[in-house]
């Protein structure tokens, strides 16, 4: 394929990457305000249209008022309180719709073109699969909320979440690919090359107890640091049984390991920094560990600024760009230290 192409085509799945990102983002802010459980049906085309007049919004109002979390917990709640949780699932759910779009109307434009290789069709369609069984796990997410209990599944959460991640990765990863077609040089250190992808595998673990604490509000207690509640191990860690449940379901346990992660990827991505400077890198490899770095710094002082705030709604949505930041740096060292030459 030609350049020009190449060019392109990396517009169109960096434009998915940008949207992906928002709508993880905006998803974030929906749990934190608590909007998540406010549009009680799975529409995915007539839901494109939000209510357009009072009938229709107090018909989406009676549904909202059916479930638990009304009845519950926001029993107080009027017209206006109902709007201002409606909006941010609205705008989370457009956001699905937008990235779909932006997925399926290019690439019928690509093709049409034939500016698309039998490789590169391939990839298209894994990641329309992935946005299609992402699309389903928002809905299974939403639809445990709806009958008993008064917030979602905490594990279907972090699946959703999860998956975002993984079809953001596929998405960056195809991407790259496209930008750095061109031959680079073989210098790559098997060392630091093992290290990343251990840092990338602790790093997705860690986001998905991220989902934990925020599924369980787990954020909200022991909001000291660095010690938790002037514990190194807090009591009530193993309190449920089976024991296994604590590491899943228990808010102090689901806290605390999330924090070890968090020192864990500091204690790496510095290890990284520091004994990269005596191995034989590239360019791409040697800036990308720098971001690693920088990456993992912000990061941690993110969370322990959200942990000492009680989850501060600005705060926690910040903590999760960083996430999507480091994520991003991760995967795109990934690239670089397994990319070989054209």
């Amino acid at each position: 394929m030609m350049k020009s192409t190449n060019k392109q085509i990396a517009v169109w799945l960096f434009s998915g990457c940008i949207l992906i990102f928002g709508m993880v983002v905006i998803g974030g802010i929906t749990r934190l305000t608590g909007s998540g459980l406010s549009i009680t049906e799975w529409k995915p085309i007539m839901g494109a249209i939000p209510p357009m007049n009072d009938a229709e919004w107090n018909s989406a109002f009676e549904k909202y008022k059916q479930i638990p979390q009304f009845q519950k917990i926001n029993y107080h709640f009027e017209m206006d309180d109902f709007k201002s949780i409606f909006w941010w699932e609205y705008i989370h759910r457009l956001l699905g719709r937008m990235i779909g779009i932006v997925f399926i109307v290019p690439f019928v434009w690509f093709l049409v073109k034939k500016k698309l290789d039998k490789p590169t069709i391939k990839k298209a369609l894994f990641l329309f699969l992935l946005g299609g069984i992402q699309g389903f796990l928002g809905w299974f997410m939403v639809s445990s909320g709806l009958a008993e209990r008064t917030s979602v599944s905490h594990i279907r959460l972090a699946i959703h979440l999860m998956f975002a991640f993984i079809t953001f990765a596929f998405t960056f990863y195809y991407g790259l690919e496209f930008v750095y077609s061109e031959k680079q040089s073989e210098e790559r250190s098997k060392k630091s090359s093992a290290l990343n992808k251990l840092i990338f595998v602790l790093l997705s673990v860690q986001i998905i107890y991220g989902a934990f604490v925020a599924g369980l509000h787990a954020g909200k207690i022991h909001n000291t640091f660095p010690l938790m509640s002037g514990q190194v191990i807090p009591s009530g860690m193993g309190v449920m049984q089976p024991t296994l449940a604590n590491v899943f379901d228990n808010p102090v346990t689901v806290q605390f390991i999330h924090r070890f992660f968090a020192f864990m990827l500091l204690f790496l991505c510095s290890w990284l920094a520091v004994a990269s400077h005596k191995e034989q890198l590239n360019t791409y490899q040697r800036k990308g560990i720098t971001w690693l770095f920088i990456a993992v710094c912000l990061q941690f002082l993110l969370g322990v600024l959200t942990v000492l705030t009680q989850a501060n709604i600005v705060l926690a949505s910040l903590h999760q760009v960083g996430a999507f930041f480091f994520f991003s740096v991760s995967i795109y060292l990934l690239f670089h230290f397994e990319k070989k030459e054209a």
